[in-house]
């Protein structure tokens, strides 16, 4: 089973977890990877939507991270959106609220995208 799903919304490509909690070395290996796959399709903007991740190990936010230094490599901007409080407050914590700009909803990344809401293609692995 995939770790991460991807759609497309005109230009932004929207990446979703789909386990609640990313803490086991072996899913977070494969998310890092798909993750990876996925950037590689991102023409210049990829959102990471976390609805209905609870928690988070610090080795998963490492690959985030990685990612992050992979994009901007490609010049492709990373939005985050739907952090659980507990997450968001990591993120506060190692400053990494500085280091991405964090969206409260896919819609409201999407919109600082300049993209419309609602032109997205379906969710694929």
């Amino acid at each position: 089973m995939p770790e991460v799903l991807s759609k497309q919304n005109g230009d932004v490509l929207i990446a979703q977890f789909t386990s609640q909690r990313l803490f086991d070395d072996s899913l977070i290996a494969q998310a890092g990877r798909e993750l990876s796959e996925i950037a590689e399709k991102a023409a210049g903007g990829m959102i990471l939507d976390f609805q209905g991740v609870m928690f988070m190990s610090s080795s998963m936010i490492g690959q985030i991270v990685v990612l992050n230094k992979k994009c901007r490599a490609s010049n492709t901007e990373i939005r985050m959106c739907n952090l659980a409080p507990s997450i968001m407050e990591v993120f506060e914590i190692t400053r990494l609220n500085k280091v991405f700009k964090i969206c409260a909803s896919a819609e409201d990344a999407l919109t600082d995208f300049g993209q419309p809401v609602g032109g997205d293609r379906a969710l694929s692995a």
